[in-house]
């Protein structure tokens, strides 16, 4: 896909986690007004006089529809009873430019793939480049990490060359980088390995990982770089998600998020909170 400027981006994926079901909502809203008796749905008739089996709420987490919850989202606007039906989300290969704009909606549990941990072979790749003072090892090790949400070969050599000239500019200005980019144990295969680029970036990705060796080099991050993300809404909340960003007005990136949520959202979901027609 294409931005408008002729940048060519990848789309995230996304995968429904879990539900738990409109049934829970319709047990709230029964509850509200006191009319188990009116449901269309025996399961939740049946829990007026009598606690739920562990069978039973299974099988009310599986109901596929309900004429109250109809009736109170598109009649009466009633949306808060729309708050008791969650849904999580595994989206991948989303940027973090995006992580931004969804840090915006207030009323969401967000778990994302931390730089802080999981940079170690982007630094590897760096020290493993001085052993030779080869930039292009490193930009072509780093390329095949797949880590950035353009797809534009040329445009993403530039981007991690930039990140090169930034780690090398912090290199010459610290003293103890090294000791800061590897763990202690793997210090003595620099010397080991000098001269051998290839070499030492494979002893260092066999080695221990650095815990938090992103700590030092948040700097290099872009809102290019590709992040994971697991995404929880209620529904009323995703209600509000969807109206605002799978809108023309809406950030590229995350209109296509937003849409590549709505396909993983099941319909009976879709139909409580999506206008139809």
């Amino acid at each position: 896909m294409e931005d408008m400027y002729g940048i060519k981006y990848s789309r995230p994926d996304v995968i429904l986690m879990q539900q738990n079901g409109i049934g829970v909502a319709e047990v709230a809203a029964r509850t509200c007004y006191d009319s188990f008796s009116n449901s269309e749905n025996d399961a939740i008739k049946y829990i007026e006089k009598n606690i739920p089996s562990a069978e039973l709420l299974q099988e009310i987490n599986g109901v596929e529809s309900s004429l109250l919850l109809d009736d109170l989202a598109w009649t009466y606007f009633h949306h808060s009873i729309l708050e008791h039906i969650n849904l999580s989300y595994l989206i991948r290969g989303t940027s973090r430019g995006v992580l931004q704009e969804h840090a915006r909606h207030r009323i969401q549990a967000i778990s994302v793939r931390s730089t802080r941990y999981t940079m170690s072979s982007v630094i590897n790749a760096f020290v493993a480049s001085q052993a030779t003072q080869n930039k292009e090892f490193f930009i072509d090790k780093v390329l095949g990490f797949d880590m950035l949400v353009t797809c534009d070969e040329g445009y993403n050599k530039i981007e991690i060359g930039t990140i090169y000239d930034k780690l090398k500019y912090q290199s010459k200005t610290v003293q103890n980088f090294n000791e800061i980019a590897v763990a202690k144990s793997s210090l003595s295969l620099l010397d080991e390995f000098k001269g051998d680029a290839e070499g030492l970036f494979k002893a260092l990705e066999d080695g221990k990982k650095k815990r938090n060796v992103g700590d030092a080099f948040k700097h290099i991050v872009s809102d290019n770089f590709k992040v994971d993300m697991v995404v929880t809404f209620n529904l009323r909340s995703l209600k509000n998600y969807f109206t605002l960003r799978n809108s023309g007005a809406a950030y590229f990136q995350i209109r296509w998020l937003a849409e590549e949520m709505m396909r993983a959202t099941p319909k009976k979901y879709l139909d409580l909170i999506i206008k139809k027609g």
